[in-house]
C-alpha cells in the first residue's frame, strides 16, 4: 500500500480579516442612510433614505409599516436625531410607502440593478428588530422567482428576491443590500419561518420613477406569468434558456377600462418582448412601463391566436393615487 500526502494551500489569515474590514467599513458606509419607522411613540420598522432634494429626504418603506395616513409617524437617523415624518404615497399591492421628512445632512442609499442577482450571491440585511437599533444579517441569495400570492396582490405579481438573511419584526422596510452596500431589495416578509422575501429594488425604483411624474402608469391589464413551449420559443425565436411569458388574464374594468380599451390588448394574448426586451414576470413589464411618458406607446411583441404579432400598444397614464 502506497502513502501519498496530499499538500492543500493554507488559507491566509489575512483574507477573513480583509473581509470583515471591508463588511465592517460597507455597514458603516450605509448606516446613516437607514432609519427606524415609529409610529405613534412605538416601533414599527425601518426605511431606507432613497433620494434627498435638497433639505428634503425621501424614505421609502413596507405599507404594513405605516398603513394608517392619520397615524402620527417620526423616523429615527442613526445619528441621534428624530424627524416628523408624512406619508407621501403609497401601494398597497407593492407593499411599499414613501414618507417625507426635512432635515439637513440627509444622506441617500445608492440602488443597484436587482436584475442581475444570482443564486449564491452574498447580500446583507440592516435594520431595526425587536426595536434594536442597526441590526446586520448576513445570507445568500436562495432564489429569484414569481411569488405565492399575499392578500391584496392576486391582480398584481412580481418577482420577490429570496435569500436566508435573518429578519425579524422591525426588519420590514429596511434594504437588502450587496457586497457592495448598495440597495438590492427592500425587505418585506418572513416565508416558512426561515425564508426572507424582499421586493426587487428595479420595481421600487420604477414605482417611484411613477410617483414622479405625478402618475400612474397603465396597461389596463391583469397578467400572469406562464411557461413557453419549447415548439412556441422555436417560432418565436426565443431563446431556449427562457421559460416563461406573460399571460394576458383579464382586463381592467371601472376607472382603468379606458387604459385597457386604448392599450388594445386582449385576454389570452401572451407578451413575450417589450421595447425590444424581453418580459417574463410582470416587474419586468413594470419596469419597462414605467419609463414610459404620457400619451406613449410601447412596441410589444406578443402571440394572438397562434400567430406571432408585432403591435404599438397604447400607455395610458392616470392622475396620481393609491391603488386599493
Amino acid at each position: 500500500m502506497t502513502q501519498e500526502t496530499v499538500f492543500t494551500p493554507a488559507v491566509s489569515p489575512l483574507l477573513p480579516d480583509a473581509f470583515s474590514h471591508a463588511l465592517m467599513q460597507m455597514v458603516k458606509r450605509v448606516q446613516p442612510s437607514i432609519v427606524q419607522v415609529v409610529k405613534e411613540g412605538r416601533g414599527a420598522g425601518t426605511g431606507i433614505v432613497w433620494k434627498v432634494d435638497g433639505h428634503e429626504g425621501y424614505i421609502i418603506t413596507n405599507n404594513h409599516v405605516v398603513p394608517d395616513d392619520s397615524t402620527k409617524i417620526q423616523v429615527h437617523l442613526a445619528d441621534g436625531r428624530s424627524l416628523d415624518a408624512k406619508a407621501l404615497d403609497r401601494n398597497k399591492k407593492l407593499d411599499v410607502a414613501m414618507l417625507l421628512v426635512s432635515a439637513d445632512d440627509l444622506q441617500a442609499v445608492e440602488a443597484a440593478d436587482s436584475g442581475s442577482l444570482r443564486v449564491g450571491e452574498w447580500v446583507f440585511a440592516v435594520g431595526n428588530p425587536w426595536g434594536q437599533r442597526g441590526v446586520v444579517t448576513a445570507g445568500i441569495i436562495s432564489g429569484v422567482s414569481a411569488p405565492r400570492s399575499t392578500e391584496g396582490e392576486d391582480e398584481f405579481q412580481i418577482r420577490y428576491i429570496k435569500s436566508d438573511v435573518i429578519l425579524a419584526p422591525g426588519n420590514s422596510g429596511g434594504p437588502l443590500l450587496n457586497a457592495d452596500g448598495m440597495v438590492v431589495g427592500v425587505n418585506a416578509m418572513v416565508f416558512g419561518g426561515d425564508l426572507a422575501v424582499s421586493i426587487p429594488s428595479n420595481v421600487v425604483s420604477s414605482w417611484i420613477a411613477g410617483l414622479s411624474r405625478r402618475r400612474q402608469i397603465s396597461l389596463g391589464i391583469e397578467v400572469e406569468t406562464v411557461d413557453l413551449p419549447a415548439s412556441l420559443r422555436e417560432k418565436a425565436g426565443v431563446s431556449s434558456k427562457r421559460g416563461s411569458g406573460l399571460l394576458v388574464v383579464a382586463l381592467e374594468t371601472g376607472e382603468l377600462k379606458e387604459q385597457a380599451d386604448r392599450a388594445g390588448l386582449l385576454i389570452g394574448d401572451l407578451l413575450l418582448d417589450a421595447a425590444g426586451k424581453p418580459v417574463d414576470d410582470a416587474a419586468s413589464l413594470l419596469d419597462i412601463v414605467a419609463r414610459k411618458d404620457r400619451q406613449d406607446s410601447l412596441q410589444m411583441r406578443l402571440v394572438r391566436g397562434g400567430s406571432i404579432l408585432t403591435l404599438d400598444v397604447a400607455v395610458a397614464a392616470l392622475e396620481h393615487r393609491d391603488i386599493e
